[in-house]
């Protein structure tokens, strides 16, 4: 047998880079088919993540959907609940497809984009030298890119919550009053250099109780805060946050009412503190409250301006949920069917269930394998050596899955109703409070300053949802259309240096000169220090006279000053 030597490992043929690449390419496949194991492997590992994060309200939901069935089944006839199931197994077989058939198509977007890598990679593997990717390179980078999905981006979402949201325990907050129900907070400025304006125009933050007050307070530590956009002006800010809702039965069984008298036991004691009445200001659901509260008279003389943002005035103008709400049986339009019943007998809305129903409305957008794709995309953008988990991503999607909580029936019944009963045609909303109607013409006789915000994507509350007490002329409102959809006014607009920020007058997403809330808010502001300087002056006026009819150097010196106010 032959032994090689040193000459023969030295010689041409095997010097040759084409030779060395053709030996060394059994390697380099098997390397590469070992990545695409542990890339398929992650794959169907994050996707069952996303199927099981869809699907577990659903658990909940069928539990509450069968008790109220028993319950129901005492009174209904047999043919009802069976045309009832039915039409809702249609449904679900609708909405199924629909998610399926949207996952699909988007699978195929991407792996049709995809297929232009591969086929590169394939070529210089076979047939070229150099620094090309190959595809030991290209599976080495699914399978990266898999493991982050499955594992590290994860991690991560859980690890933003760190920096997301509220945490009054990290300071930053000062508890200022608080109820059986609510807690008043101060949002401090975030620079020490900046200092409230203790006379200044104050303004209270009402968030939604379905979505929660986190979202307020994105990522204040990346400039990223509708709170602290406010705050870090200097302007005496406030927040509202309701206490948890588990250990608290006040928050349990509170009614609409209550929601007001104790916004009024809040706006009350920043007047106090300021000695100027609050700009009150709500957030897509708490815009509706706020707008309920005002129109119930309870807060005349505390608040004179309102800025909404995002939030329904007249949920079936909107066209996504009342397509929705059609598909369902109407035995099945009943609020009943998210609700439970605590241990201490109390009834509350279940807050994974309400999740859900969202997120079935949404189903060609929130169906697992569509959301697999697009964070699939998310973290592979073209020019990445790796893939990179983005905090706002993360923070976003650390909103959607862990922001849940249980709701209030009464409060929750509120929005139920203004979803499923139109506003009259005089400007009357479908819910009453303290056993008065609420009308919208009541902002306008009361001079109540409106900034309307909407979001131009917003596929939870469309623009004619929110725009109806304009659409219909039941109230002078300013209107702000901001680009993106729901959250984005939160999200993506509270950065200072982002295009159409909060502070600044800009060109909104119809194109024409808008502003945000805080510009609006110090330019109400601006015009009581304007009215408190010429009160002033005016009262300096008959001092003035009286100085002058006397004469001598009082009156020169009056004289000089009048010369200037002229």
């Amino acid at each position: 047998m032959h032994d090689p030597t040193a000459a023969d490992l030295r010689s041409p043929f095997l010097a040759d880079p084409g030779t060395k690449k053709l030996l060394s390419l059994p390697l380099l496949l098997w390397e590469a088919a070992l990545s695409e194991s542990r890339a398929v492997q992650g794959y169907w590992s994050a996707l069952w993540r996303y199927a099981g994060e869809f699907a577990a309200p659903g658990v909940a939901a069928q539990a509450l959907f069968l008790g109220r069935e028993t319950r129901r089944s005492l009174d209904d006839s047999p043919e009802e609940a069976r045309a009832g199931y039915g039409e809702l197994a249609k449904i679900a077989m609708r909405l199924g497809m629909d998610g399926l058939m949207q996952g699909l198509r988007v699978a195929s977007e991407y792996h049709g984009r995809e297929s232009g890598r591969w086929l590169d990679a394939w070529i210089n593997t076979f047939l070229k030298d150099g620094d090309g990717e190959d595809l030991r390179d290209l599976a080495a980078r699914k399978a990266t890119l898999m493991d982050a999905l499955a594992r590290e981006y994860p991690r991560a979402i859980r690890e933003i919550g760190e920096d997301y949201g509220i945490h009054p325990e990290k300071g930053g907050y000062s508890l200022v009053h608080e109820t059986e129900r609510f807690l008043l907070y101060q949002v401090l400025p975030r620079e020490e250099a900046v200092r409230v304006k203790a006379g200044g125009k104050p303004v209270l933050v009402v968030p939604p109780y379905v979505l929660g007050p986190n979202i307020l307070a994105f990522l204040p530590g990346r400039g990223r805060s509708y709170l602290h956009a406010f705050a870090d002006r200097g302007i005496p800010t406030y927040v509202r946050l309701v206490k948890d809702i588990r250990s608290t039965p006040a928050v349990q069984t509170m009614e609409g009412e209550d929601d007001v008298l104790d916004t009024r036991a809040f706006c009350e004691a920043i007047k106090k503190r300021h000695g100027k009445p609050a700009t009150l200001n709500g957030f897509c659901q708490g815009g509706l409250m706020t707008v309920c509260a005002l129109l119930t008279g309870e807060l005349d003389g505390l608040v004179d301006a309102h800025v909404t943002c995002a939030s329904p005035m007249d949920g079936t103008r909107s066209a996504s949920l009342k397509a929705y709400l059609e598909l369902l049986p109407e035995r099945l339009r009943d609020l009943g069917y998210s609700v439970k019943r605590l241990p201490n007998g109390n009834r509350v809305v279940d807050g994974e269930v309400v999740s859900w129903v969202y997120k079935l409305k949404s189903m060609e957008r929130e169906a697992p394998l569509t959301s697999l794709y697009r964070d699939m995309r998310l973290l592979d953008r073209p020019g990445q050596d790796e893939p990179k988990i983005n905090p706002v991503a993360a923070a976003i999607n650390h909103w959607l899955v862990h922001d849940r909580a249980d709701l209030p029936v009464s409060v929750t019944r509120m929005s139920f109703d203004s979803h499923t009963k139109p506003v009259t045609e005089d400007g009357t909303l479908p819910v009453k409070l303290f056993g008065r109607p609420l009308n919208f013409s009541r902002l306008k006789r009361k001079k109540i300053r409106w900034l309307l915000c909407i979001a131009a994507k917003d596929d939870l509350v469309d623009r004619h949802s929110a725009l109806l007490p304009v659409d219909k002329g039941f109230a002078d409102a300013e209107v702000t259309v901001f680009p993106k959809g729901h959250a984005s006014i939160a999200t993506s607009w509270s950065a200072p240096d982002s295009l159409c920020p909060l502070h600044a007058v800009f060109t909104d997403a119809e194109g024409k000169e808008a502003r945000g809330p805080v510009h609006f808010h110090q330019e109400l502001d601006d015009r009581l220090e304007a009215a408190k300087a010429r009160k002033k002056a005016s009262a300096a006026k008959p001092k003035a006279s009286e100085g002058a009819a006397r004469g001598g150097k009082g009156a020169k010196g009056t004289r000089a000053t009048g010369g200037k106010s002229r």
